[in-house]
Parts: C-alpha cells; sequence; structure tokens
C-alpha cells in the first residue's frame, strides 16, 4: 500500500535545486531561494538529510585562502543536475545571475566531502540550465536543457564515459524529443524515458508559445534511435519541473506547473514501459501541496520528497516563484511496498 506520511517541517529552503541518495542519506546541492545573494560567486552549499535521524546537517563550505574562490567548488547555482557513480557525485549544468550558465564538470566525493574538476575532453555540451542528467552503467546521459550561447532550447543527447572522461554528441536516429527544458529523462533498463518539461509551439527558440507535451518519448540507448510510440490513454496532463524516479521497472511521475493551463498539480501517476500505459495512483494520507521545482530521492523503497515552489506562489520571476517555498519545506515521504509500516515524528 502507498502511503504519504509528512516527517518534519525545516531544512534548506530550495527550489530547483539537485538532491541524490547516497545510503540512508539524502544530498542537496545548491537551488535558488528568494531573499538569498546569487550575484556574488559564492561556494554552493550542500545539505544532507539523514532518514534514519530525520535531521538535516549543512556540510562545512571549503576553506580558501585570502579571498580567493577555491576553482575545484562549484559556485551556488540553480538548475543544474547531479548523479551518483560509485562513490561519486557528478554535478553539471545550472546558471548564477552573474556568471550564467556553466557548462564544468565537478565531483564530489562522498566518502571526504571533497570536490574537484575531473580532467575531460571531447564534444563538452554547451552550458545551460534546465536539462536532465541520467546514468547507465558508467555513462551519465545530458539530455535538454536552454542553452545559453545559442539561446535556445535542446534536444540533443550528450553522453559522458566516465572510465575515460570524454564527452560525445550523440547522433541519435529516429524522431527525436521535442526541444524542451525542466522535462524529467529517468533509465529503465537500457532505455531512456523522457516525459514533460516547456517547449516551445514553433521550434527551438522561446517565442511565449509554450506548450507542454504528455507524451512519453523513448530513447534506447544500445541502438542510439529514438523509438516510435504508440498513444495511450489516459495520459497525465503537461508539465515541467516535476519529480520523476523508477521503481520495480516502472516509471512514477509527481507534481510539478502547467503555465497554460496555470496549474500546479500534485498527483502521482505510474507508467509501466511493457503495456506503454499510464495509471493514476491514489496513495493514502495526506499528500504535499500542489508544487513544482522540487527534490525527490529514492531511499530504499521509500521517497523522500522536499523542496518545491507552492501554488500559492503563482508564475511570474523566479524570485516571485520561490515566495512558496519558503513557506512550505515540509518533507514527505512515500513507502512503495505494502510491508511499509509508516512513521511520522510527533
Amino acid at each position: 500500500m502507498l502511503r504519504w506520511s509528512v516527517h518534519l517541517e525545516g531544512g534548506p529552503r530550495r527550489v530547483n535545486h539537485a538532491a541524490v541518495a547516497v545510503g540512508h542519506k539524502v544530498y542537496s546541492f545548491g537551488g535558488y531561494c528568494s531573499g538569498e545573494d546569487y550575484e556574488t560567486l559564492r561556494q554552493i552549499d550542500v545539505h544532507a538529510f539523514n532518514t534514519v535521524s530525520l535531521r538535516w546537517m549543512k556540510l562545512p563550505p571549503v576553506r580558501a585562502g585570502g579571498n580567493e574562490r577555491v576553482r575545484e567548488v562549484p559556485y551556488m547555482r540553480y538548475g543544474h543536475t547531479a548523479v551518483l557513480l560509485d562513490d561519486t557525485i557528478y554535478l553539471w549544468g545550472g546558471r548564477n545571475d552573474t556568471e550564467g550558465a556553466c557548462n564544468v564538470l565537478y565531483a564530489f566525493d562522498v566518502n571526504t566531502h571533497r570536490w574537484s574538476t575531473p580532467k575531460i575532453s571531447g564534444t563538452v555540451p554547451g552550458a545551460r540550465d534546465g536539462h536532465s542528467a541520467c546514468v547507465l552503467g558508467k555513462t551519465m546521459y545530458i539530455f535538454g536543457g536552454y542553452e545559453q550561447l545559442a539561446d535556445c532550447f535542446s534536444n540533443d543527447i550528450h553522453r559522458l564515459d566516465t572510465t575515460t572522461m570524454v564527452w560525445s554528441l550523440i547522433n541519435a536516429r529516429g524522431t527525436p524529443a521535442r526541444w524542451r527544458d525542466f522535462h524529467s529523462a529517468t533509465i529503465i533498463g537500457t532505455k531512456m524515458f523522457v516525459f514533460g518539461g516547456r517547449a516551445d509551439r514553433f521550434g527551438p527558440f522561446h517565442s511565449n508559445n509554450e506548450i507542454y507535451c504528455n507524451k512519453i518519448k523513448v530513447f534506447d540507448t544500445e541502438t542510439n534511435c529514438w523509438l516510435s510510440t504508440p498513444s495511450t490513454q489516459p495520459l497525465p496532463e503537461g508539465r515541467r519541473s516535476h519529480s520523476a524516479f523508477s521503481y520495480n521497472g516502472e516509471l512514477y511521475i509527481f507534481g510539478g506547473y502547467n503555465a497554460r493551463l496555470d496549474r500546479h498539480f500534485n498527483d502521482l501517476w505510474k507508467f509501466n514501459p511493457d503495456a506503454f500505459c499510464w495509471k493514476k495512483v491514489e496513495p493514502k494520507g495526506k499528500g504535499p501541496c500542489p508544487r513544482r521545482r522540487q527534490c525527490c530521492c529514492m531511499v530504499g523503497d521509500r521517497i523522500i520528497l522536499f523542496g518545491g515552489t507552492r501554488a500559492e506562489a503563482g508564475e511570474g520571476s523566479v524570485k516571485e516563484l520561490t515566495k512558496g517555498a519558503e513557506e512550505e519545506i515540509k518533507h514527505h515521504l512515500i513507502s512503495l511496498t505494502s510491508c511499509f509500516k509508516e512513521f511520522v515524528q510527533e
């Protein structure tokens, strides 16, 4: 039985942050919060949530000599991605109000909490934010996002081989997913399932004619081909800035926002890739309020969901969007097994 349970209030107030589960801990990197300084190039902050003790801890900053910035440490940003590969978290992309978007690869050692900038080669993706990142084996895949230099949405797939640290642009066959940002891309087996995101009706350039696709696009990493997919009903509403994760070979999505409908979501949907069909899931308990730009990490058979912007914040600038995030930062947990025993902190 699926059940929501609210654990606690508090923790880092963030939207468009990136988080990774490592064992029983969740590491959260950067993000945006109204009232904070995103022009000074300060170090990105790292918070760790212990899912056993239900406590947050902020990691101490890396010390630098004088006023110099430690270049191995990423500056504070939002719209970036973070993935775990062995004992290393790779952080890539995102933007800052001063520097704009970034395409430097940063590595965070989960054992020593030390940062480094691995030496890379090959065709490095252009700086962007709102992209997706997922891992298959020793390879990280980057898809989509909003490219700063080209000033447009992307639908390219870049691959980083972490054994050689070589970037390559995949020459994908088939009909690609539309240019988009703030979508999700989830690996199941050897396929990447892309859902949602913000796109433009007329092409890769943003013309304020936003569309929100609600159809799954599938990329086969073995053949480097976008697959033809059938149309099925029912379908979730198209959305961006939602959460996505896989469990037992199925894809789940939660929340997000559709600007054309001016609507935030707090629904949970499950997609079966074999039957190629969606099903709306109705967990027990009181779930999170409608939101977008939250983080969602799987720890065992549980989901830790935190942060994001509430529906009351409305649409507008980033600072306006985060007003709600300061009010709604509860942490939610959902079990994906019937044997889960719910516990709520008193």
